[in-house]
């Protein structure tokens, strides 16, 4: 984990709360007062709400590792996008309020456990409680990396904040067109924030670092879900990648896309996605000159994130 002194996390944690009062915190920007209690798009109001915190084996390999990652899924979400496929805690709202010590408390639990890292995941709205925990958890001695993984819906600003302060950037790119986003996330500025955000989370953390048990210790990975019918923009999102960011980033490229909640009300999307169509991003990718990273066999049959990942080829 990369030092900050405590005195700037603490001014971190301070500001980040004060962007709740009129809540700006993600590019919803909905200015309702969370620390009253108030709630906006995401639902939530001044406390985080966890539905579950345990060691996670199904992210890509040099995350979950030995031991696994872990995991602390946040309840509720900054999207609504028709197909998630973690709807029930994401969009439904199960999930249990807990205080900010709590939060700290998990995450000395699982650095005890012997996971490889912190993996928030679904952290958007949460930021400010995060870092919150984050000074108390440091305190009790909290050391392995931290990993921010986001559906990359975020304000670049906000992103800013927590520079020296996460270690890993765990980043969707799900959509290149905001007729897209609109449509099938109730997100019209996805794509401008999605990018703008994974340009500054590089800056921050850079390519992939491993130690010597082959374990991630810094760096982004960028994922991308290939939706059926190229709704998710795959080769724009390779040429932004290959220009903006860099051709050493590694990507995991996903398959496993299954028509969850809402998605059988549009017919778009209401299929996996074939072979021909996955075929078609791996060879985006290679004509990208983006060789780093894992693709997945079997098109994504097992429902966990990852089960299939393997890598592209020898980058450890």
């Amino acid at each position: 984990m990369k030092k900050l002194t405590k005195k700037i996390l603490e001014q971190r944690r301070d500001f980040s709360l004060s962007l709740l009062e009129k809540c700006s915190i993600c590019p919803r920007r909905c200015g309702v007062n969370r620390l009253k209690g108030d709630r906006g798009f995401c639902r939530v109001g001044r406390l985080p709400i966890v539905y579950s915190y345990a060691p996670h084996f199904g992210e890509e390999p040099p995350i979950s590792g030995t031991y696994g990652s872990g995991t602390i899924f946040f309840s509720h979400c900054n999207l609504k996008c028709v197909y998630c496929q973690n709807y029930k805690f994401s969009q439904l709202d199960k999930g249990k309020e807990i205080s900010i010590n709590v939060l700290a408390d998990y995450m000395i639990e699982l650095q005890r456990q012997g996971c490889h890292n912190i993996n928030f995941v679904t952290p958007t709205h949460f930021m400010p409680q995060i870092l919150e925990a984050l000074v108390l958890a440091i305190d009790a001695g909290l050391k392995i990396p931290l990993v921010y993984n986001t559906s990359g819906y975020e304000l670049e600003d906000v992103i800013k904040l927590l520079d020296g302060v996460i270690d890993i950037y765990l980043v969707d790119m799900r959509y290149a067109d905001k007729d897209q986003s609109i449509k099938y996330s109730s997100a019209p500025d996805y794509p401008k924030h999605n990018q703008e955000s994974v340009i500054e989370m590089y800056k921050q953390v850079g390519v992939v670092k491993f130690n010597k048990n082959d374990v991630m210790q810094k760096g982004m990975i960028i994922r991308h879900l290939v939706l059926p019918d190229n709704v998710s923009g795959t080769y724009e999102i390779m040429r932004f990648i290959t220009k903006k960011v860099s051709k050493d980033i590694h990507i995991s490229l996903m398959s496993q896309y299954t028509p969850y909640y809402k998605a059988m009300n549009y017919s778009q999307i209401n299929r996996r996605i074939n072979s021909v169509e996955y075929e078609d991003a791996k060879r985006i990718m290679q004509e990208c000159d983006l060789d780093n990273g894992w693709i997945q066999d079997d098109y994504g049959l097992d429902h966990l994130a990852g089960i299939h990942i393997k890598p592209k080829k020898t980058i450890y």
